[in-house]
């Protein structure tokens, strides 16, 4: 992964852009890191990633009976937001 100050891309902001979809970029400010330019591709594959993750999570927590339905959710929700105090 190549890294580069903020500076340089602001100045070089195409040719990042470009490099970027061949590998990510690590954009620097102050030597710390602050953000990744990054392909379409690449990020669309990350949050493909992230959804099977999470739908996994789902699945078992479903499977161990942990899992609460949308209905149970609002209601849940629902009963906390009116619950006198």
């Amino acid at each position: 992964m190549r890294e580069v100050s903020s500076t340089d891309v602001k100045s070089r902001f195409g040719e990042y852009l470009d490099l970027a979809r061949i590998e990510p970029v690590q954009v620097k400010r102050t030597g710390r890191p602050v953000a990744v330019l990054m392909s379409w591709e690449e990020y669309e594959h990350l949050q493909a990633v992230e959804d099977a993750y999470w739908g996994a999570k789902a699945d078992a927590a479903k499977k161990a009976g942990t899992f609460l339905s949308n209905d149970d959710s609002l209601a849940l929700l629902n009963d906390l937001l009116h619950r006198p105090e």
